[in-house]
């Protein structure tokens, strides 16, 4: 609360949209939380949304009173990782939740209210299993069908366990037409009404549309950056970089 009443020195009335730090907030007591979000509201009168990281098994787990209270009280968006929808995957990076955890909790945070965005792990498979990542991931967005659904590329970080694979060769980072058509056949699988968002700098095609009313058009885009990969080395170079600035 002394950070809300500082940022509110700071900035005045011109606070529109808050994003609640941490990855996990709803860990902490919801009593707490609702007692935060009615302070931030009462701080900023013009406040239009207040966002939180959020995890999947948190919210399987969260009971549904406590996430409509929440919703009540003003946190309106949840972000939430789910990287990928292939279980093999799952159990592989070591994500601590199942498909089925995955579904019910977008589930419970759609019924409670929440908008709800889901992060996609673009490359995650590797060259082997990038068929399998995007079709598994498919099927849970579908039976989620989240308000947003947000593309990353995926680099492996020092520690991590498919960061030790690449090293001993037992994973293979995929290039970059692999992780195009991945990105299409995520596509064309995808039944949903979500907006689907390519927002970081990592990603090799800024790829934003409704769907499916924009579908056609972001795989158009795709068929094309594909046959331009075959001619262009200055196009293959400049993906290949931005597939490593995963940091900004």
């Amino acid at each position: 609360m002394r950070d809300i009443e500082l940022a509110k020195d700071l900035y005045g009335d011109r606070v529109r949209t808050v994003f609640i730090g941490d990855s996990n907030s709803l860990t902490i007591k919801t009593e707490m939380l609702v007692k935060v979000l009615n302070f931030l509201y009462s701080s900023f009168p013009d406040l239009e949304r207040v966002t939180s990281y959020a995890r999947a098994k948190t919210l399987a787990r969260k009971p549904m009173e406590d996430l409509e209270k929440l919703h009540q009280a003003g946190l309106t968006r949840l972000h939430v990782g789910l990287e990928t929808g292939d279980r093999e995957l799952l159990k592989k990076i070591e994500k601590g939740a199942s498909p089925e955890e995955m579904i019910e909790a977008g589930t419970k945070a759609k019924k409670a209210g929440f908008e709800y965005s889901l992060y996609v792990l673009l490359g995650i498979g590797g060259e082997e299993k990038w068929e399998s990542h995007a079709r598994g991931t498919a099927e849970v967005l579908n039976q989620i069908d989240p308000h947003f659904i947000r593309v990353r590329t995926f680099i492996p970080q020092p520690n991590s366990p498919l960061y030790e694979a690449m090293i001993e060769g037992c994973f293979e980072l995929p290039s970059p037409e692999t992780i195009l058509k991945e990105t299409k056949l995520l596509l064309e699988e995808l039944q949903v009404t979500s907006q689907f968002l390519s927002d970081h700098i990592s990603n090799l095609l800024p790829l934003h549309g409704k769907l499916p009313e924009e579908k056609e058009r972001m795989i158009q885009m795709i068929d094309e950056a594909l046959r331009d990969l075959k001619e262009d080395v200055g196009l293959r170079e400049e993906m290949e970089t931005r597939r490593h600035l995963t940091n900004l």
